[in-house]
């Protein structure tokens, strides 16, 4: 009996100690049980997230703190996936909507091959300035690296490829994409991977914005250069040192576009009513969401910015040319959705998977996380998303059940008939044949077939042609 109080002291200490320890470091410490809770909150941690432990311990991580749409907790991924992670950045809000950002790194805790929580090391990333009206994201930090990608398809590994050379290099990237196809992901994760990892990156939707305002958001304002003007630097200063992501670049007027495309020649910019030019150093990565070449035919695009913007351009394939994806993403967006709507989803009714390989996807990878999380909405104790759980705009497509048959297979044999998709099959072949007629000589084949040297290889790029 004796002994048994002698070692139940030395437990007390020696948790005293440990808990004195960890309040001591000035690193944040939070650990989180097999189902979620947080058991372990040092004082840092509180400090760092303006929390009071009493409003964290024993509660369910998912239920104190908010994460922003396509971004998950990272203690929360240790714990499903099981996988260490180190050095990566992390945006959320605590209970009072208080924007936090830190670098983790993050560790499951294993015990006889079982997962039994998991512990998170924090560094505090200093506050920075809010955002302005405009729908710019400013900061040195960023959501997503190449890891965030998924597809095993040859069609995204290629560009996954061809994007994380262009790390290297500080030259202008263009992204060609339909909506939904992940574009600010490519452009964030090419940021991340550079030198420039540690400087602003600032994105901004060139539609979002008046034409009258435009201009002096990208290029700054002097007082008094119109009513109201204040002194203000422009996106260009605020990036100095990192990237620019001009998101939707052909919503730009003509004219801006020449100022743009000055800009980035002379590497300086001139603010609105100002006399000085400033030198920046800025990497510019654009995106834009239709064929560059119809674009520039159209005058949406001028064709010399288009040639410096270029110097890259990685084409993001569309969901319906990389169909086998679809299940890693559907198991994705249902782990997502389980942690955030607290269910317990395992699977997709084999007829809801079949319709997914038929549907053309117009708005892509953004289109079917929509699908799943309003399927998820609908669904109450069941673990299988069935077509009676899809959003009404699309259940008149699935209420007459596909049969069931593998769905790549499907596919495969069924690619759409579209007038738009059997003009653009006839132009590969056509563009196939001219090559083969002149022995594969590019400069030869643009002539015959009346494009210039550039506007071929493009399409033979959009096409995957090699030559």
């Amino acid at each position: 009996m004796y002994t048994e109080e002698i070692n139940f002291k030395k437990l007390i200490e020696m948790n005293m100690l440990y808990e004195t320890l960890l309040n001591e470091i000035d690193i944040g410490i939070h650990m989180i049980n097999e189902e979620g809770k947080t058991i372990i909150y040092n004082r840092k941690m509180m400090e760092i997230e303006s929390m009071d432990r009493k409003d964290v311990l024993y509660k369910n991580l998912l239920e104190v703190f908010a994460f922003e749409e396509n971004q998950n907790s990272t203690l929360i991924e240790a714990l499903t996936v099981g996988k260490a992670k180190k050095n990566i950045k992390q945006t959320y809000f605590n209970n009072k909507g208080q924007e936090i950002t830190t670098i983790n790194d993050t560790f499951p805790i294993v015990k006889h091959g079982k997962i039994k929580g998991a512990i998170e090391i924090v560094k505090e990333i200093p506050p920075l300035k809010q955002i302005s009206k405009g729908n710019a994201i400013r900061g040195h930090h960023t959501k997503f690296t190449f890891d965030h990608i998924i597809g095993h398809s040859s069609a995204i590994q290629s560009v996954i490829t061809e994007a994380k050379r262009v790390t290297r290099t500080s030259s202008s990237v263009l992204i060609v994409g339909e909506t939904g196809t992940g574009k600010e992901l490519f452009a964030q994760s090419i940021h991340n991977e550079s030198h420039r990892a540690g400087k602003p990156f600032i994105s901004q939707n060139c539609a979002a914005i008046p034409e009258t305002l435009m201009e002096s958001l990208l290029f700054g304002t002097n007082k008094g250069a119109f009513t109201g003007a204040i002194d203000k630097p422009g996106l260009f200063e605020e990036a100095h040192g990192g990237t620019l992501l001009l998101d939707e670049i052909n919503s730009l007027s003509p004219a801006l576009q020449a100022k743009l495309l000055r800009a980035i020649q002379d590497k300086t910019i001139r603010r609105i009513g100002g006399t000085q030019e400033k030198e920046v150093d800025v990497r510019i990565i654009a995106t834009i969401n239709e064929d560059p070449i119809e674009a520039i035919t159209h005058n949406r695009l001028r064709k010399d910015l288009y040639y410096r913007l270029s110097v890259v351009t990685l084409f993001l394939p569309p969901l319906r040319q990389r169909k086998e994806d679809i299940l890693p993403l559907l198991h994705r967006f249902i782990e997502k959705y389980n942690m955030q709507f607290g269910l317990q989803v395992q699977s997709v009714d084999d007829s809801v998977i079949n319709f997914f390989y038929q549907h053309d996807w117009p708005g892509n990878i953004r289109e079917l996380e929509h699908i799943i999380e309003g399927s998820m909405n609908l669904i109450e104790d069941e673990d299988v998303i069935t077509t009676s759980h899809i959003p009404t705009r699309f259940y008149e497509l699935t209420k007459n059940e596909f049969p069931i048959h593998p769905p790549l297979a499907r596919w495969e044999n069924n690619q759409s008939k579209t007038l738009k998709n059997t003009i653009k099959e006839m132009e590969k072949e056509y563009i196939i044949e001219i090559l083969s007629e002149h022995n594969g000589n590019i400069s030869q084949a643009a002539k015959y077939l009346g494009l210039s040297r550039q506007n071929l290889q493009y399409r033979l790029k959009k096409y995957g042609l090699n030559t």
